[in-house]
């Protein structure tokens, strides 16, 4: 099947295959191939171990080509937050939770809420839709969330994966329902009734005046501005990621393994999603 998740650019395969014989000879070096009958000096070479390796190695090319493509450094999304991401977006599209797969939506709650620290990515036009400032819960903390809960009247807010479900009209205008994925992480989330939607607290002028957003009830809150345009591009069954690093947190969907294969299968087609 012809991929086209990193290498759709002439940089992006030139710079594939100078860097996979690269990584290809340090395993090489770690691991060199079994001597063969000297006679003849033909090894006996079980190459199924390196196919995998170079096969993992084009997976990591292939994501990080992406994020060079769509200027997300640029953007300041750490690279590792958005490997996480593809990871669990991929894992999730195995599962078949995953509907609208053109979008994937990061926060990372590692930066201070005065930062925009929300991306959502079209993956199929290989651009940013959205890169905005976001709430976090006021029992996470301050500044930066630091704390996260899955109990209810917590009020703080949870990590993890989340799906995307429908919309309604509450009291706070148009919100989304999300649906926690990860077990003792985010599983309450619904039954808690964190969705997204737009607070006023959460704009500029608010950071320019406190030097940080207001804070949710556990919500990732976003700008009145722009909330519903944000909401109706990601409703729908996507994948919605809040990550912090939290060494406690472990995720089923952060399985670098299956994410490839699901990759590199015949079950999904980044290229036609």
């Amino acid at each position: 099947m012809k991929k086209e998740f990193g290498f759709r650019n002439k940089w992006g395969r030139k710079q594939a295959r100078k860097a996979i014989p690269l990584f290809a000879s340090f395993f090489l070096g770690q691991f060199p191939l079994p001597a063969g009958n000297i006679a003849d000096k033909t090894p006996v070479v079980n190459f199924a171990p390196m196919s995998a390796t170079l096969q993992f190695i084009q997976f990591e090319l292939e994501i990080y080509n992406l994020y060079e493509e769509i200027g997300l450094e640029k953007a300041g999304l750490n690279l590792e937050v958005f490997n996480q991401g593809v990871v669990g977006y991929l894992n999730l599209i195995k599962t078949g939770a995953i509907t609208n797969k053109s979008t994937l939506t990061i926060a990372d709650f590692d930066k201070n809420s005065s930062e925009k620290r929300l991306w959502v990515i079209d993956i199929n036009a290989r651009k940013i839709l959205h890169h905005t400032l976001v709430a976090h819960g006021k029992n996470s903390g301050v500044e930066r969330a630091e704390r996260f809960s899955n109990v209810s009247q917590s009020e703080m807010s949870s990590l993890g994966f989340y799906v995307t479900e429908g919309t309604y009209t509450g009291k706070h205008g148009l919100s989304l329902k999300i649906r926690g994925m990860d077990e003792g992480f985010n599983k309450n989330a619904y039954n808690r009734h964190v969705v997204v939607h737009g607070a006023e607290y959460v704009s500029e002028e608010f950071v320019k005046e406190h030097g940080r957003l207001g804070r949710s009830q556990g919500c990732p809150a976003l700008p009145m501005d722009d909330h519903q345009d944000i909401i109706k591009e990601i409703e729908g069954g996507s994948v919605l990621y809040l990550h912090a690093s939290m060494a406690d947190y472990q995720s089923s969907y952060l399985d670098p393994e299956t994410a490839m294969h699901t990759y590199f299968s015949e079950e999904v087609s980044i290229a036609n999603l």
